[in-house]
């Protein structure tokens, strides 16, 4: 499910939602929604979030180890 893997990226990197929520343009609010997993991400909120990661977004939504 992508709340718990973006949850997971967010604790391994060590950064706060708040943290994230600057570093990629979105709102703490949806952060914590996508976490929660009561909204599922724009695409363009995909690729912010999958370069705040440093991850391709196949591996951002858990379709790759």
């Amino acid at each position: 499910m992508f709340a718990d893997r973006m949850k997971a990226l967010r604790k391994a990197k060590g950064v706060t939602q708040k943290q994230v929520a600057i570093g990629t343009g979105i709102s703490e609010r949806q952060c914590q929604e996508y976490e929660y997993g009561k909204i599922k991400p724009s695409f363009d909120a995909l690729i912010a979030l999958a370069d705040y990661f440093e991850i391709s977004l196949d591996e951002l939504v858990g379709r790759t180890p």
